[in-house]
């Protein structure tokens, strides 16, 4: 994945005062903090951030290009964490960790399902069990989404963690006999419960 650019300033100040005049103007105060690098205070863009988080999804590999007064410098860095107002939905601080290109680290990726279960004509229901799985690797290699084909699927069977095509480079740490996706028979309804439905549907009516 290559890294996705986001311009951040050097801001001064930290406190509610100083933040509440951030947020009035657009901004989100933010922070950048990691082993290698002392810790800024940043204030971003909101509607850049949001274009951002929206097109690439929260865990994108980004590179800061940071703007103190005429001074440019890069960090890449990986989005920690994103508080938003509860009331209103709008960023409320941002903290970002810088990484290097040659680090590992730990993401939680997409899973893509395609293909038509051939146990749906057979009467089954297709279920996603997880919609993410949790992945190591190098943030440059970190694909958007892996892909899952689920058209083999039939009723009673279900793709499995070890199931999933490998990617190199990245490794996946969920268990490798976690299930992720399945068809299950239809539900039988007995006689009992149409008798039952149908007196609760006259019953309603009277």
């Amino acid at each position: 994945m290559e890294a996705s650019e986001l311009k951040v300033c050097i801001r001064n100040g930290c406190g509610n005062g100083p933040a509440r005049r951030l947020r009035k103007e657009g901004l989100v105060p933010a922070v950048l903090y990691g082993p290698r690098t002392e810790t800024m205070l940043l204030s971003v863009n909101s509607s850049e951030l949001m274009k951002l988080l929206r097109e690439k999804g929260k865990d994108v590999f980004i590179k800061l290009i940071i703007d103190d007064q005429g001074w440019k410098g890069e960090k890449f860095s990986v989005l920690r964490e994103i508080q938003t107002n509860p009331i209103t939905g709008r960023f409320y601080h941002a903290d970002f960790y810088e990484v290097s290109r040659d680090d590992k680290l730990v993401f939680d990726i997409s899973l893509h399902f395609i293909g038509k279960p051939v146990g749906i004509e057979e009467g089954g229901n297709f279920q996603h069990l997880k919609r993410e799985l949790k992945v190591s690797c190098l943030p440059a290699i970190l694909p958007a989404f892996i892909e899952v084909n689920v058209s083999e699927l039939h009723i009673g069977e279900a793709i499995k963690v070890r199931d999933i095509k490998s990617v190199d480079g990245v490794t996946v740490l969920d268990p490798e006999d976690m299930a992720i996706a399945m068809v299950t028979a239809p539900k039988i309804v007995s006689e009992t419960e149409k008798e039952d439905e149908s007196k609760s549907s006259a019953e309603e009516k009277e």
